[in-house]
């Protein structure tokens, strides 16, 4: 019997005046453990999923509780099957620990937490607006029921959806003048804890976000009971997870990162390593000849036995952004001659 995988995810917001000097520490601990995975270290704290042997985690683990900033951290843990879901270890430096754009949000002064337990009849309230702050990749493959999709492509997108929905959408004040009542949710916590924050600045008092994430609630809420729908993103190889956290059945397109089902797969639109129906169409030559030069050397890899260590995840999303930006710039043009 294989060693068993355990997949951690980590994060807290606090005050890390000193978080470059715990980059080398913190990888060098990671790499003699075997660990593979990111973290990333800001001045406004610390997030990560890492995953490896039950005592390399352990030793992650003991390493954070003895620095007493990282006491009560967000913790949660799931596993993966056959091998590690990432291929190395990186501890990046950053401006943010979740980039929204907004540095100066203070995320202690979140919104309400709500444990699973209690987030069914949160929702089930029709005076609720129930915003899933995710990005649309993510959100296609599984939601709560009712939830509103912002259609972001990245986080940062988030405050500008706001401000639209502020003023004639879905976040319009009630008929008597009132900020409506917001219920928010993430995959782990994390992005929740800086929007509600973020909510709070822009005059809504009521807001109210899932504690532990959608992982959490699939771990505790009996599936007869949850109002959740379809599986769970997640930010490595297992590409998804359902009710228990069990991974599930979703592959990845290495060209725009979007999760495939096996139908899907099918299209005469999925080339494997350059394109699906999701993306097909969208690329230009130049990104396609280093789809394919990826492909190539996955390939290679595969058959020395060897894992290939991919693009980094950043930058194929941003890529993916400013895609979609065009798109949008392209739309309105077309819009506009139309109108002429």
């Amino acid at each position: 019997m294989s060693q068993e995988i355990i997949v951690a995810a980590m994060y807290k917001f606090v005050d890390l005046p000193d978080y470059k000097d715990l980059q080398s520490p913190l990888l060098t601990l990671c790499q003699e453990q075997g660990i593979k995975g990111t973290l990333l270290l800001a001045r406004e704290g610390l997030n990560g999923t890492v995953a490896g042997s039950r005592q390399g985690i352990d030793v992650l683990q003991q390493f954070l509780r003895e620095d007493g900033r990282f006491e009560n951290m967000s913790y949660k843990e799931s596993w993966a099957e056959d091998k590690l879901p990432f291929h190395r270890m990186r501890v990046r430096l950053k401006k943010e620990i979740v980039t929204m754009g907004q540095p100066n949000v203070n995320a202690h002064n979140a919104g309400t937490y709500v444990k699973p337990k209690d987030w069914n009849a949160l929702i089930s309230d029709p005076d609720v607006v129930l915003i899933d702050t995710r990005n649309d990749y993510e959100i296609d493959i599984g939601t709560f029921k009712g939830a509103i999709n912002p259609n972001t492509v990245a986080f940062r997108d988030f405050p500008e959806w706001v401000e639209h929905q502020k003023q004639d959408g879905v976040l319009a004040p009630n008929p008597d003048g009132s900020p409506k009542k917001v219920a928010m949710f993430c995959t782990g916590g994390i992005r929740c804890e800086k929007s509600t924050a973020f909510m709070k600045t822009q005059g809504f008092d009521e807001v109210y976000h899932l504690q532990g994430g959608i992982l959490k609630y699939l771990e505790d809420m009996p599936e007869q009971d949850s109002l959740w729908q379809g599986q769970c993103f997640v930010f490595d190889e297992r590409i998804s997870v359902g009710h228990g956290l069990v991974p599930g059945d979703y592959i990845q397109c290495h060209a725009c990162r979007h999760p495939l089902t096996p139908e899907e797969t099918q299209s005469p639109h999925y080339v494997r390593g350059e394109s699906c129906p999701y993306c097909w169409g969208s690329h230009t030559e130049e990104q396609l000849q280093r789809y394919r030069q990826r492909q190539l050397q996955v390939d290679l890899a595969a058959e020395r036995h060897e894992d290939h260590i991919g693009a980094d995840m950043t930058t194929i999303t941003e890529e993916r952004r400013q895609q979609k930006i065009a798109a949008k710039e392209k739309a309105r043009e077309a819009a506009k001659k139309s109108q002429k």
